[in-house]
C-alpha cells in the first residue's frame, strides 16, 4: 500500500488502540479530560528558561503508557510528525536571545537555546498528553465526556464530525490517488492544473458522501446527541486518579524535584 495510505489507516489506529480494556481506559472520559488539562496549563505555566524542572512530568505520560499497555511506537510515530511545528516555533530563539545564562563547563549556554529546549520538552508533553488521552478514551468517549463538563453540545457534535469527516475526506482522496496512479502511465510528476482540479473533485466528492451520511443518521434517529453504549460514572477511582495526579502536577511546579533528586544522590 502506498505510504500515504499507510499513516491515513494509522490515524484511524487511535480508535483501535481505545478499545483494549485497562485500568486507564476503564476511568471515565471526564476523569482523564480534567487531568490533561490541568497537566497542559501546569506544563505551559513554566518560565521560558525552565527545563530540568519540566522533566519530572514524563513521568506521567510513561505512567499512563504502562498502565494503559499503549505501544509507544505508534504513539513516537504521531509525536515525529508534529515536531516540524515545534521546530518552527523556536528554532530562531538562539539567534534573537544571545544573552548567556550559565556555562556547562567551559561551554556557554544562552537564553536562546534554553528557551528553545524548553519549547521541546513542553512540545513533547502537552503533544504526548493529548496523544494518550484519545488513545484512551477515543473520539466518541472524548466528546461526550467534553459535553458532561459543560461544553455546548453543539461544539462536541462538531468536534466528532470533523474528526469522523476526515476520514471520509481521506477515502475519498486515497481513491483518487489509485485512480491517478493507474492512469499516468508511470508518471510520477504531475502538472499544478491537474492538482487544482483534484482539489476541486475531492471536495466535491466528500461533501456528497458526507451529505449522504448524514441523511442515513437521521433516517436512523439521529438528534444531535452523542450517546454511548456504557453510560459514565463518577466513582472513586475516577476521584482518586483526578486528585494524586492533580497533586504530583502542583508539587512538581512549586518544587523543583529534579533538583532536589539530585541533591539527594549528590548529582
Amino acid at each position: 500500500m502506498p505510504a500515504a495510505g499507510m499513516h491515513y489507516l494509522e490515524v484511524g489506529r487511535m480508535d483501535e488502540l481505545a478499545r483494549l480494556d485497562s485500568r486507564i481506559h476503564r476511568l471515565d472520559a471526564r476523569a482523564q479530560v480534567l487531568t490533561t488539562m490541568v497537566f497542559i496549563l501546569v506544563v505551559m505555566s513554566y518560565p521560558r528558561y525552565e527545563v530540568s524542572a519540566l522533566m519530572p512530568l514524563f513521568l506521567y505520560p510513561f505512567a499512563l503508557v504502562s498502565l494503559g499497555n499503549l505501544p509507544l511506537g505508534v504513539l513516537l510515530r504521531k509525536l515525529a510528525l508534529a515536531v516540524p511545528f515545534a521546530l518552527f516555533v523556536g528554532i530562531f530563539n538562539p539567534l534573537l536571545d544571545r544573552h548567556v545564562v550559565m556555562t556547562i563547563g567551559s561551554f556557554p549556554v544562552s537564553g536562546g537555546w534554553l528557551s528553545f529546549t524548553s519549547i521541546m520538552v513542553r512540545f513533547v508533553l502537552t503533544v504526548s498528553a493529548a496523544l494518550i488521552l484519545i488513545s484512551c478514551t477515543g473520539i466518541h468517549r472524548l466528546c461526550a465526556g467534553l459535553e458532561r463538563l459543560g461544553m455546548p453540545r453543539v461544539f462536541a457534535t462538531q468536534l466528532l464530525f470533523l474528526y469522523r469527516y476526515f476520514f471520509v475526506i481521506g477515502d475519498e482522496g486515497l481513491r483518487m490517488k489509485r485512480s491517478v496512479e493507474i492512469r499516468s502511465a508511470g508518471r510520477k510528476a504531475l502538472g499544478l492544473r491537474l492538482y487544482g482540479h483534484l482539489i476541486g473533485h475531492l471536495l466535491v466528492r466528500a461533501m456528497d458522501r458526507a451529505q449522504r451520511i448524514y441523511r442515513a443518521m437521521v433516517a436512523r434517529g439521529f438528534d444531535g446527541e452523542i450517546r454511548l453504549t456504557d453510560p459514565m460514572s463518577w466513582g472513586a477511582s475516577e476521584t482518586g486518579f483526578v486528585l494524586v495526579c492533580c497533586v504530583f502536577f502542583l508539587a512538581a511546579r512549586w518544587w523543583n524535584l529534579a533538583e532536589f533528586l539530585g541533591k539527594q544522590v549528590g548529582i
